[in-house]
């Protein structure tokens, strides 16, 4: 019976591979195999933020890769959209959509950072929070954290 290797034990993104094909000395990249998770927390006091407005979350080091993030918030967000991610790649962590859960932390990360080949950041950057279709409620609490990896 075969024994298939994920991507990461593999060294490899092209698909399934065997143990026994794995190139000698191969080690997987310590940025996404057996990393330490680090926390950026952003509590942002809602107060009717307008669709021009963006909320900075956290600035990302060089080298740390995205692992997840998590929303949770006391209030619903209504019909407003929320986007995450960077100046000029507004749903880079997440796609704008509409959070209407309260107190119910929830995931989000969109795949295509998750699961990249070669993941680490190469320089600072600061992830953004970008509103649209409406305001921000008058009151409540949201609260964004993000969790990166990086190599030990």
């Amino acid at each position: 019976m075969a024994q298939y290797l994920s991507n990461e034990l593999a060294g490899t993104t092209t698909g399934l591979t065997q143990e026994a094909s794995v190139a000698a000395g191969h080690r997987t990249r310590a940025t996404v195999y057996a990393a330490p998770l680090k926390r950026y927390r952003a509590t942002i006091n809602l107060a009717t933020q307008t669709t021009s407005d963006t909320l900075l979350f956290a600035r990302l080091n060089p080298g740390e890769t995205f692992a997840y993030g998590v929303l949770t918030s006391t209030v619903s967000l209504g019909t407003s959209t929320l986007a995450v991610g960077i100046a000029g790649t507004t749903g880079k962590y997440r796609t704008a959509a509409t959070f209407t859960a309260t107190d119910t932390p929830t995931l989000f990360g969109n795949a295509a950072q998750v699961g990249a080949a070669d993941p680490g950041l190469s320089a600072v950057e600061s992830v953004i929070g970008t509103i649209a279709v409406a305001s921000l409620p008058a009151s409540g609490t949201l609260i964004v954290d993000i969790y990166v990896s990086s190599a030990n």
